[in-house]
């Protein structure tokens, strides 16, 4: 059975930007594009009697001309919403890829993937939204609540497509992050890639025998790795490793007591997300 790639979009400037993160995933893991538009749920408009004693029928009036201008607007939020579709789908397939699936729903953007966990492999999404600017530390209020609920592994987009070369994989020796190391070596999705390793901690002999046994893990799968053992703040020695390593994708854990795992989704949640210049790939 083909497994899906589920891109979300929403019509914003961000949106070609998924799609072609999206594509090249489902290229990497010969999978299904699937590409998902959920409207919010529309609050009906609500008018209020004043009118006392008075005569209802005036309001009656008002009231059944709201409701007809609230069925129009469904209907064209609907109608843009295929538009939407329609030309994140001619995108994709103007760059080569096959013809996309396109879903669209009403409602609650967290509530609409849940149904998707079991039918998608990987969640496509952009980490700034349409009512956000520019600025990379501004992170869409979608972003955290899909964390938060999903199973599936999440891409988080930037703002410019650029496809992965290299990939960090931020490592603490936990669970989760040797779930990564596993997802590496496994998943066809980093296939070609240069995969490195980056560890925060002390010096200490385990924690260098724990980053060469992932290397080694890593190695043994085909692929190029490079392991890394850094002394400091965590966020501080990740984001300089990044930059001067040329990384284009960050893979991280999402849940756990570590200080990596406390930092990405703890008191100060967002820093990662807000300051790599790099997409992520959030595991749970």
């Amino acid at each position: 059975m083909k497994t899906n790639v589920l891109a979300c979009i929403d019509g914003s400037k961000h949106t070609t930007i998924v799609c072609d993160y999206a594509a090249w995933a489902t290229k990497q893991l010969d999978a299904s594009l699937v590409l998902l538009h959920v409207l919010p749920k529309p609050e009906p408009t609500m008018l209020f009697n004043m009118s006392g004693a008075a005569s209802l029928s005036p309001q009656d009036k008002i009231t059944d001309e709201l409701a007809n201008l609230d069925k129009k607007r469904i209907e064209l939020a609907k109608e843009h919403s295929k538009q939407v579709l329609d030309q994140a789908s001619a995108h994709v397939t103007e760059s080569g890829f096959a013809k996309p699936r396109t879903i669209q729903r009403v409602g609650r953007l967290v509530n609409e993937i849940e149904q998707y966990d079991d039918y998608c492999q990987l969640l496509v999404l952009g980490r700034q939204g349409a009512n956000e600017d520019d600025s990379i530390s501004r992170l869409g209020s979608h972003v955290e609540q899909v964390i938060r609920t999903t199973d599936k592994p999440l891409l988080l987009t930037l703002s410019e497509f650029k496809q992965p070369r290299k990939v960090m994989l931020a490592f603490d020796g936990s669970d989760t992050t040797r779930k990564g190391v596993d997802m590496l070596a496994s998943s066809p999705l980093f296939k070609g890639l240069e995969c490195h390793i980056v560890m925060v901690a002390g010096p200490d002999p385990q924690n260098l025998e724990q980053l060469e046994v992932a290397r080694l893990q890593l190695e043994d799968a085909g692929l190029k790795a490079v392991s890394a053992l850094l002394q400091g703040e965590v966020k501080k020695n990740l984001l300089a490793y990044q930059q001067k390593q040329d990384i284009d994708l960050v893979v991280m854990g999402a849940y756990g007591h570590s200080r990596i795992r406390q930092w990405l989704l703890g008191s100060i949640t967002d820093l990662m997300l807000q300051e790599s210049t790099q997409p992520l790939l959030i595991l749970r």
